[in-house]
């Protein structure tokens, strides 16, 4: 949340239009930098350059890189190619690349224009990676120090070059360019100036290659407490670092991505707001005409045992909660399976361990569920079968019962292992939740319902 004496979008236009830039700068500058991007996209689009150019040069780069792409587009528009030179040498290589990676063409070579020689050499060589790698989300700014210096020569190295860097907090010990060791600030801060960096570094360093799935980049920063994490490539050579800020992003894209697969959405990374009425119809029309075609088979189940269900037409009352129990069983299932699967908790080696874990889950709830069901059907929907052969009474509640224990049993089971099953097969695991195992799950309850049914009620048996 913002400061409660921040200034709002009108009083800052109104500053600009009365030349107080002098006491706006003094006001933002004592706001964080994710606010004021907040703020500016809360102003007038034709304020922001004005806004942008009052901001302190270091404070202006960090709240550039906050900002929506469309307002980054804005500004760099309106840029003069110095003002875009002094923004791109505060920027961090990773957030240019981030940058590039969403600016239409026209934008990405001036920016490169405007980027040194040695920018556009790192930059390039970045986005050379695919994007769902460790790869795409490093930066090359990082402290390399060598085994043999001591405490001493490292402070000096590091004030030399610190303000290039995203963070010194950790530094990087190679030798010939092959990571050997980690030494944090707190380590050198520790340590006499006279000692060598091979006496006090950490040996075991938990690393990454560069075609990694970031993915896993974000569960092993979660794994081990990490602020950096770095990059190698097949022979262990340094390549670059990874940074806690990165590592976040990363888990709230694929937390933002599971989450619309699993609601049957296809992904996308434009905020609600502005996505536009024609990009929301076609992210969710082709899994929904998907689902549509697939729920047929529960319609030709019906249409199959229609002779049955006239028999006993009593019996279709209760189709929509065995089939709606069916489908929030296998979509408990397939969740917690997922959630595993994305925390790294769950491999495929693992598939005997959570089917028979599952399984046992779900006789428990079976056999809770079953009771719950032939409970109500006697107390609650009694008179519904009042026409009935008493026969036929006495079987309807325990029809009911069975087949949602057979149900719920099925649909845990699915529903755990088919998000593993995807997984192996290289799918995204979240495209086996909710609306895929529902439909599968009615399929099924389906079948075991009326098969029963004709197993146990005499009239459907003629």
């Amino acid at each position: 949340m913002m400061p409660e004496f921040f200034l709002t979008p009108a009083t800052a236009g109104e500053m600009i239009r009365k030349k107080e830039y002098s006491a706006l700068r003094r006001i933002l500058s004592t706001v964080p930098a994710a606010d004021i991007a907040e703020f500016m996209e809360e102003s007038d689009t034709e304020l922001l350059p004005f806004l942008f150019r009052i901001l302190p040069k270091e404070t202006a780069a960090e709240v550039f890189v906050d900002m929506d792409p469309d307002l980054q587009e804005l500004l760099i528009t309106a840029f003069s190619d110095y003002e875009l030179r002094q923004i791109l040498d505060e920027l961090y290589l990773d957030d240019t690349v981030d940058l590039i990676e969403e600016m239409p063409a026209n934008v990405v070579s001036r920016i490169l224009r405007n980027s040194t020689t040695e920018a556009r050499k790192s930059i390039n060589e970045l986005l050379k990676y695919p994007d769902d790698s460790a790869g795409s989300i490093m930066t090359t700014e990082y402290v390399n120090l060598k085994p043999d210096m001591t405490v001493g020569e490292a402070f000096e190295l590091i004030r030399k070059v610190a303000i290039d860097k995203e963070t010194i907090y950790t530094c990087y010990v190679t030798s010939d360019r092959k990571l050997i060791g980690i030494v944090s600030a707190k380590a050198l801060m520790l340590a006499p100036l006279y000692t060598q960096l091979s006496e006090i570094m950490e040996c075991n360093v938990v690393s990454v290659s560069t075609l990694t799935d970031k993915e896993e980049v974000g569960i092993l920063f979660g794994k081990y407490g990490l602020l950096a994490l770095p990059v190698v490539d097949a022979e262990n050579r340094m390549v670059g670092i990874i940074t806690v800020d990165d590592a976040i992003d990363v888990i709230q894209e694929e937390a933002e991505e599971d989450f619309t697969v699993m609601a049957a959405i296809t992904p996308s990374e434009t905020s609600y707001l502005k996505t536009s009425v024609f990009s929301l119809f076609f992210s969710r029309i082709p899994w929904l005409m998907l689902l549509l075609i697939s729920s047929t088979f529960s319609g030709m189940i019906i249409s199959t045992f229609e002779a049955s269900l006239s028999a006993c037409v009593i019996l279709t009352a209760f189709i929509p909660m065995l089939m709606g129990t069916g489908g929030n069983c296998g979509s408990q299932a397939s969740v917690t399976v997922i959630r595993g699967l994305s925390l790294g908790e769950i491999e495929y080696r693992d598939v005997p361990r959570v089917v028979w874990k599952e399984a046992r889950v779900a006789v428990l709830c079976a056999i809770s569920l079953a009771v719950l069901s032939y409970i109500k059907i006697l107390v609650v929907d009694y008179w519904m079968m009042q026409s009935l052969s008493p026969t036929e009474i006495s079987s309807v509640p325990l029809v009911v019962a069975l087949a949602m224990a057979v149900t719920v049993i099925f649909s845990k089971l699915i529903g755990c292992s088919l998000p593993i099953l995807a997984k192996k097969l290289g799918f995204d695991p979240a495209v086996m939740a909710s609306p895929f195992i529902t439909t599968l799950v009615d399929t099924i309850s389906l079948i075991v319902y009326f098969l029963i049914a004709i197993q146990m009620i005499p009239a459907l048996q003629i």
